[in-house]
């Protein structure tokens, strides 16, 4: 007779007791101890149940937590918009991969305690680690899907929990008991990892590739141009990248070497510039369409990344624009309907300071124009992104009355969703579109006119666009990281 789950024994790993940390190195070595024991007990255990060990008990591993505790308000420097905390009282957050997030996690336990004057504890927490994460990078060990294995799973081992895998703290609706510990961090162990799997699958690469800036982009021709880009620039020492990672986690490090193609590209293929300090730069192509733009930044914003920017093609809806303009965008229309129920549209997204200026020098720098001539080949204005790519074909009264009263200037699928997620992950973002059609204008986009297109344009585009990735590179992060991004109480981790 099968024994009912809750009746079972739990067996848990020995973990190390809460202890006090000043020193943030020392407290991520720490942290990286804990999950490594926690996520080893569990391979070991769950290999040992699929070889046919029978057991009769459960077995349950948790992450590591991250414990402050303050009783003063503490002045701190104004100016900054993280690194510390609101009010006195607990706070904690749990933490997974603390291998891959050291340097994040370092700097930010550094922050708050040279702020607050106060230790950090780090332990054991609460949480249960579910199995499919802690296999997660495992050689030769997978969690089967329902019903492949003899046994129930959920009897032995905890499995992903959605109730508590969630945006309620970067979304502002987080509802905590009198008491309890408020988040330090926007997200928590349960819902980084269920991105970093989401990651690998829907871009063919391992989250720890991802630099910190990242382009979007809609087409693959800047996929082309991207990796043409790359290989100058590892043949070059002094640029500072080391490698070029494509789909399939391939890897080239010399400027001659083949990159494999897989015969099955995923969905939305990020390619990844690398420097050692993670400073390099991502490019995701994620195709066409605000739910992709969504996914996409869902997932990424767990890694924090200090920037995204799209870089892609747009409609142009002034007739003085040409084919091949550039759109700096200043504000967005919000008709993708993608993140209603996560960021109402009556939220503003502003645009940030360090981030326009960066793509206009870009601008100027590449093209070679500046001052009144730049505006021969680039508008400033609003975005609008829909999602519907043939409203042409339905009614035009409705949607082109609400362009000329927003006064938007463009129109793509993508940008608004990005730039908005962007503001509420708290990620700093833009966006610079190039003009590859006029539907208003009678200028659609045709095979001939776009091919023409691409040969002159694309090639020129990312080049701005990295150039202003290399322009933020060599700003402060407290700079880039706007207060713009941060509400009234938050998390004292970016």
């Amino acid at each position: 007779m099968q024994i009912p789950a809750c009746e079972h024994p739990i067996e848990t790993p020995r973990l190390p007791a809460p202890e006090a940390f000043t020193d943030p190195a020392a407290a991520v070595t720490r942290l990286i101890e804990i999950y490594a024991a926690s996520v080893g007990f569990l391979r070991d255990r769950f290999s040992q149940t699929l070889q046919g060990h029978a057991s009769r008990t459960r077995f349950r591993a948790v992450y590591p937590e991250i414990r402050f505790v303050t009783t003063s308000h503490a002045q701190v420097d104004s100016r900054l918009s993280f690194g510390h905390v609101a009010q006195p009282g607990p706070y904690a957050s749990t933490v997974t991969r603390p291998d891959l997030f050291a340097n994040y996690l370092r700097q930010q336990i550094g922050l708050l305690v040279e702020n607050h004057g106060q230790p950090v504890v780090i332990g054991p927490s609460d949480t249960p680690i579910p199995v499919h994460f802690a296999m997660t990078g495992a050689e030769g060990i997978s969690v089967p899907q329902e019903g492949v294995l003899d046994f129930p799973l959920r009897d032995l081992f905890d499995v992903p929990d959605l109730g508590t895998t969630n945006d309620d703290i970067v979304n502002g609706t987080l509802c905590l008991p009198e008491g309890a510990a408020r988040p330090l961090a926007p997200f928590s162990a349960q819902r980084v990892d269920y991105s970093l799997a989401r990651l690998s699958h829907y871009t063919a690469t391992a989250p720890e590739h991802f630099q910190n800036h990242v382009l979007f982009t809609n087409y693959q021709f800047y996929v082309d141009e991207f990796e043409a880009y790359a290989r100058t620039a590892l043949a070059d020492p002094a640029s500072g990248y080391c490698a070029l990672i494509g789909p399939g986690n391939h890897e080239i490090t010399e400027p001659r070497a083949p990159l494999p193609v897989l015969s099955k590209l995923p969905q939305m293929p990020a390619y990844h510039l690398k420097r050692p300090d993670g400073q390099g730069i991502t490019l995701v192509n994620i195709g066409v369409g605000p739910s992709n733009a969504k996914t996409a930044t869902d997932h990424i914003a767990v890694l924090r990344p200090h920037a995204w920017l799209m870089v892609g093609h747009c409609a142009g809806l002034r007739n003085s624009q040409r084919l091949g303009d550039f759109v700096l965008a200043h504000a967005y229309l919000r008709e993708d309907h993608v993140l209603d129920d996560d960021l109402p549209v009556w939220v503003p997204i502003p645009a940030l300071a360090e981030i326009q200026v960066a793509l206009e020098d870009a601008v100027e720098e590449i093209t070679r124009l500046e001052g009144f001539e730049l505006k021969r080949i680039m508008r400033t204005g609003t975005v609008a992104t829909i999602d519907n790519r043939n409203w042409e074909l339905r009614d035009q009264s409705g949607p082109v009355q609400r362009l000329s009263q927003s006064r938007a200037i463009a129109m793509d699928m993508e940008s608004a969703t990005i730039a908005a997620n962007g503001f509420r992950f708290r990620v700093p973002y833009g966006t610079l579109l190039c003009v590859s059609d006029k539907p208003l204008h009678g200028e659609l986009k045709l095979p001939g006119m776009a091919s023409d297109f691409y040969k002159t344009q694309v090639a020129r585009h990312l080049a701005i666009g990295i150039r202003a990735i290399e322009r933020l590179r060599e700003m402060p992060l407290e700079r880039i990281h706007s207060r713009k991004l941060r509400s009234f109480e938050e998390t004292a981790f970016l």
